[in-house]
């Protein structure tokens, strides 16, 4: 049974950094592609980075420039090191892997990153 535990998120300060990590566990990580995405009450979920088991990343337009995926496949663990954070970035961020080939989603617990002074 594949689980996704997430750890980071909180309050952070704008121009402030955060790292939010994701391991998951139950299966061979290899065979997934590793992503977060954000979701706002009311809105449609949102990527913000991706990275597949060969290390090919894909950002979303809110990340370019500004936050990094990386994969660890000796931990089984992503990370998404997000900075110069700014008030648009509030919400919730959530892990999620999809299986290759058969694309089943498998979604971690999630977790709101504020950013307020």
């Amino acid at each position: 049974q594949v689980q996704l535990v997430e750890s980071g998120g909180g309050l952070v300060q704008p121009g402030g950094s955060r790292r939010r990590s994701c391991s998951l566990s139950g299966s061979i990580f290899q065979f997934y592609v590793m992503g977060w995405y954000r979701q706002a009450t009311g809105k449609q979920r949102e990527l913000v980075a991706a990275v597949t088991g060969s290390g090919k990343i894909n950002y979303g337009d809110s990340a370019q420039g500004r936050f990094t995926i990386s994969r660890d496949s000796a931990r089984h663990t992503i990370y998404l090191q997000m900075s110069s954070l700014t008030p648009e970035d509030t919400d919730v961020y959530s892990c999620n892997a999809k299986s290759v080939p058969d694309t089943r989603d498998y979604w971690g617990q999630g977790a709101q990153v504020t950013v307020s002074s």
